[in-house]
């Protein structure tokens, strides 16, 4: 059938000393003929493990679990799963894809909000036990297809529901209602899931209203006989050790949920491990000069005058929404590139002390959908840009239209 991406294909290789990404990045520009300068996704697996040590040493008594949906590439679920992660699966694809890598069933979740009644007999053949569920026709489903799942309910928080026009997860007025309708069907309910947004302004806030709900919801399904023992905070971690310590979740967890009571605390870094991970190059094939006119009344004056503003250069790449930038679809913002490859055209340079003129850049996808990234702040010179760089936080970036990746 067209359309479909094919297979992304993996070279993995242990780099010598001294060597960079940008060396990486070189020279797989110069393996390419000139014909085929096709985008391509350069990641340091090193950074992963950096990134797993800095997690393991702020917050030691929380366990990770990766969401597959950030990023699938089977080098970066093969070394999570030799780290020990705990993968967090939306479908059957990724359940498979991670029990593929030896990874244990008793260390996947299945999160979907709506499941796939196929995607829960699979979770059930393959002894897949933990599934998130929000609302009653999904619990009867469950009951019905997997009687031996072991389900945590998934809790909204005002932070997530601030950020989003759809709610979802259940209320706390709610969560008793599921709590009982659970124990009639005999199906066991082991623990409460929630999501606080990377967007979120007041971390500390939203954490203790969130962390006091799902304290309410594990009294409730103790009263109604259930042995809660897993909390789940949800992801929204980005990278940064300052949003981890900022959080000040240790405090808020010996408050709520002490290490005395047994309950076993997950959570979902996906972007904490991979935002920084991976680059992808896309080459420049074209662009153009943009000079903005518009009309204006002088002051003093009763007529029009003609104010030219800046010159934009507008570059074109050889990628687009319907490939690596596919979260421009969904209103996400693309990350500013950084220039990799210039020739004696247009170069872009950081030192405004020299000469040259500051110009803004608007970086266009191939379908000239929209503009992917505005630039106000690079100083333009006499050199023309070929190679620019993104860094990649999801799985969609990771997926070019020729699939290509270098680990």
């Amino acid at each position: 059938m067209k359309g479909l991406t094919d297979q992304p294909s993996y070279i993995i290789e242990l780099l010598e000393g001294g060597v960079t990404l940008e060396d990486v990045i070189d020279a797989h520009i110069c393996e390419q003929a000139l014909v085929e300068k096709s985008a391509f996704v350069v990641g340091d697996l090193g950074a992963l493990m950096r990134k797993h040590l800095c997690w393991q040493s702020l917050v030691p008594h929380v366990q990770p679990y990766y969401p597959v949906k950030c990023n699938s590439s089977p080098a970066v679920i093969e070394l999570l799963a030799s780290l020990g992660l705990g993968f967090i699966c939306a479908n059957k694809a990724e359940m498979s894809l991670v029990l593929d890598y030896g990874v244990p069933p008793e260390s996947i979740i299945l999160s979907s909000v709506f499941k796939q009644l196929a995607h829960i007999k699979y979770a059930a053949k393959n002894n897949i036990q933990h599934l998130v569920c929000e609302n009653e026709a999904e619990l009867s489903k469950i009951a019905r297809l997997h009687p031996n799942a072991k389900l945590l309910l998934q809790l909204t928080t005002e932070a997530h529901a601030a950020e989003t026009s759809m709610t979802f997860g259940s209320s706390l007025k709610s969560c008793r209602h599921l709590l009982e309708a659970a124990k009639e069907l005999g199906v066991e309910v082991v623990g409460v899931t929630f999501h606080i947004p990377s967007s979120c302004q007041d971390l500390q806030q939203a954490y203790t209203h969130a962390l006091s709900d799902a304290r309410c919801v594990f009294d409730m399904g103790v009263e109604v006989g259930f042995n809660m023992n897993i909390l789940d905070i949800g992801g929204g971690f980005t990278g940064s050790e300052f949003q981890l310590k900022q959080a000040s979740i240790r405090p808020l967890l010996d408050a709520y949920f002490p290490q005395l009571s047994g309950v076993q605390v997950l959570a979902q870094p996906g972007s904490f491990y991979v935002a920084s991970a991976f680059s992808l190059a896309v080459n420049i094939i074209g662009k153009k000069v943009v000079t903005r006119h518009w009309d204006s009344l002088a002051q003093g004056e009763t007529k029009l005058v003609e104010v030219t503003l800046d010159t934009e250069f507008l570059y074109y790449m050889n990628e687009g929404v319907y490939g690596p930038f596919g979260r421009k679809l969904l209103g996400n913002s693309i990350p500013a590139p950084s220039v990799h490859k210039v020739t004696p055209l247009l170069a872009l340079k950081t030192n405004k002390g020299r000469r040259g003129v500051s110009r803004s850049l608007n970086f266009y996808f191939f379908s000239s959908f929209d503009t992917c990234s505005n630039t106000n702040d690079l100083y333009v010179s006499d050199m023309d840009v070929h190679v620019c760089i993104f860094k990649v936080r999801d799985a969609s970036c990771t997926q070019t239209s020729l699939g290509q990746c270098k680990c």
